[in-house]
């Protein structure tokens, strides 16, 4: 890994999906892409955040169920802003 970027990604690390599976449920599912956002954001903040995410990973992945779930989650936290 190249020095400048490991000092980038160390001082601001990037936000994953952490726990979000298509296999669990739509509630499971929605908990930990939230959960997976900085606890100091605004609840506002982190429910953009997380359905940029999912609409992101709707976008990249081949895999029809994954997609249709990830733009569902999506979806509802893109509501609730």
């Amino acid at each position: 890994m190249a020095k400048w970027f490991r000092k980038a990604v160390t001082a601001r690390p990037p936000n994953t999906l952490g726990g979000w599976s298509k296999s669990k449920s739509a509630d499971a599912r929605r908990r930990a892409a939230l959960s997976s956002r900085p606890k100091s954001w605004s609840l506002q903040r982190r429910r953009r955040s997380a359905g940029r995410a999912l609409q992101a990973l709707a976008n990249v992945t081949k895999d029809k169920p994954t997609r249709l779930k990830a733009k569902a989650d999506a979806r509802y936290f893109f509501r609730r802003l």
